[in-house]
């Protein structure tokens, strides 16, 4: 009875995952509840995977993983490949896909993808190339490459766990990188060879679009003691560092110089009138010769309880403030404001000095606060605040602590000093110590849907097993492939866990899946590990839909895709890493 209680769970759980008809996270919560109140498992079982090692380790990652983006380590990386590509298309696809794979084998690969794919459209803009070539393989490229290492992909993660919890130890860093590099190199050289030629080339949708001027503010910095730019020329103070910013005048003893025109040092106490984007001026902000004139204290990103907010504040229709002078406003007195910077759409502000302006409707200023400030600004109607700018701030300062942080959790795990749960702890608190990243960004970093989903399944996998349906199924597919060789039988096991992960999230087949590929293993007399081995190339084999895999998704609006773009690229990408799989985890794990 209880098996037939399991095999409708199990079907309406997969009609909900493939449908959405409620979200996945409500999904996943609800076979908690259903496993609880049908009897089918006790309530300590049911939620058992919340403190699973393996959910802890994927979301002690999704932190480790945004501390690397937001310090801007892989942006670097992006950026120099448009440096590098000109107008050869080939050698172009070739340094993304490396880069991405690059990346992918070590850190969550949707913030990679993001962030590649304005990389992908401003490249194709300046080299006169179509994005559509681009976008697919660099989600493909993507996924191939989590198949490397076991952080590669939170699946990975997953399946060790379960592995070691079925008796079969856990895998160790770089023991999927035996099967996974091979066939990561095998897939980049057919995307390389096979996306130009299958993909469509359309236009550029963004390069008519381009205007960067847009997102420059009008700041004002002054000089302190022993700054390093005192006696150098405006013009020049920031070139190398920071060569985007423009000097636009130097206020000295009150008297203004035009750094174009007139030969005059920076002195002590002088005011530079900037223009420049926000990473810019944030990061000069952290330098120890430079302020803001009204600001009393510097501007710290840290760790700290009430952590300063870096936000946008834009003048309403109808704001009292509309037509005063900034200085003579409420923001500029109150001292727990720091007020950064002014940006007015489509037109150059005609006053001197930030102080100065008189204020407009649709007039930006670029603040910091405390976040206990920012919700008192909140009930203001007299302004709009905009949050999203935080997420475009890149910590450029901190990029040595996250990247020594992340290579020391590498190694440690790697060479077995401590298990992979403890490692990305530890790497996820330090960021956060450290000052790569706030508290607050590490609570958005959790995906708390694919957290959820990850324990549900979990549960859901452990009713298979305790009902008796997972060797029930591993029978009915032992029979499907019966007299058949063992490699047949694991090329079955891969086979089927690709289709189920084009349906369901990878993380739900490979849960869902492995009792079944463990039961089979038992069943055909053959050690379980290579089928252990194979859930895993299977649950990372998604190319052939849009909705197998989040990054597939991501790329289909940018990219201007059809579903059958997926289909003709996807459907040989998968054959591929079916059939290497089937042929090379025999030869490294042996039945």
């Amino acid at each position: 009875m209880d098996v037939w209680i399991i095999s409708v769970i199990l079907v309406v759980v997969l009609y909900l995952l493939v449908t959405e008809t409620i979200s996945v996270d409500l999904t996943a919560i609800g076979i908690m509840v259903v496993l609880v109140v049908s009897g089918l498992l006790a309530p300590g079982e049911a939620v058992s995977g919340l403190a699973n090692p393996a959910l802890v380790t994927v979301a002690a990652m999704f932190v480790v993983s945004r501390g690397l983006m937001r310090t801007g380590g892989v942006e670097f990386l992006g950026r120099q490949v448009i440096k590098v590509a000109r107008k050869n298309l080939t050698a172009a696809l070739a340094l993304i896909l490396v880069s991405v794979g690059f990346a992918s084998a070590f850190i969550n690969n949707t913030p990679i993808v993001m962030l590649f794919i304005p990389v992908v459209m401003a490249m194709c803009c300046d080299l006169g190339l179509s994005p559509s070539k681009f976008l697919i393989p660099v989600s493909y490229a993507s996924i191939l490459a989590g198949t490397c290492t076991l952080i590669g992909t939170s699946t990975n993660i997953i399946v060790s766990d379960l592995s070691a919890q079925h008796g079969y130890g856990a895998l160790s860093m770089f023991e999927l990188s035996l099967v996974g590099v091979p066939i990561a190199v095998a897939g980049m050289v057919f995307l390389i060879v096979a996306a130009p030629r299958l993909l469509p080339s359309l236009a550029n949708p963004i390069c008519q679009m381009q205007d960067s001027e847009h997102r420059k503010y009008l700041a004002e910095l002054q000089i302190r003691a022993a700054s390093q730019l005192i006696g150098q020329q405006p013009r020049h103070a920031f070139q190398e560092r920071f060569p985007a910013l423009e000097v636009i005048e130097l206020t000295s003893h009150d008297r203004i110089y035009y750094p174009m025109r007139d030969d005059k040092s920076i002195e002590e106490d002088d005011i530079l009138l900037v223009k420049g984007s926000l990473n810019d001026l944030v990061a000069i902000l952290h330098e120890d010769g430079v302020e803001l004139p009204s600001s009393e204290k510097g501007l710290t990103l840290g760790a700290q309880k009430d952590p300063p907010i870096i936000f946008e504040l834009l003048i309403a229709p109808g704001s009292s403030l509309l037509g005063r002078r900034l200085a003579r406003t409420e923001l500029a007195r109150d001292t727990a404001i720091n007020i950064i910077a002014v940006k007015r759409q489509g037109a150059r502000l005609a006053e001197k000095q930030i102080h100065d302006v008189r204020l407009k409707t649709g007039d930006i200023l670029l603040i910091w606060c405390s976040g206990t400030k920012l919700e008192e600004l909140r009930s203001e109607r007299d302004y709009l605040i905009i949050e999203d700018v935080y997420e475009e701030i890149v910590h450029k300062r901190k990029a040595w602590w996250a990247i020594i942080n992340f290579v020391a959790m590498i190694g440690t795990a790697a060479l077995g000093l401590a298990d992979i749960m403890t490692c990305a702890l530890t790497a996820a608190f330090l960021m956060i110590v450290t000052g790569c990243l706030q508290m607050r960004d590490a609570y958005r970093a959790l995906q708390a849907d694919v957290l959820l989903l990850i324990a549900g399944t979990i549960a859901l996998g452990l009713a298979m097993e305790k009902s008796g349906a997972s060797s029930l199924y591993a029978d009915l597919f032992l029979t499907l492939l019966s007299d058949m060789p063992t490699i047949v039988v694991l090329g079955g096991v891969i086979a089927l866990t690709s289709i189920s992960t084009q349906i369901l999230s990878n993380n739900a087949a490979a849960v869902l899946l492995l009792p079944i590929a463990i039961s089979t293993a038992l069943g055909v007399g053959a050690d379980p590990k290579p089928f252990i081995i194979g859930v895993c190339i299977g649950a990372s084999a998604c190319f052939a839909s849009p909705l197998g895999y989040q990054t597939n998704l991501m790329v289909f609006g940018p990219g201007g895709y059809r579903f059958f773009d997926y289909l003709r690229l996807g459907i040989p990408l998968n054959l591929l890493v079916v059939i290497a799989g089937t042929i090379l985890i025999p030869l490294i794990w042996p039945f």
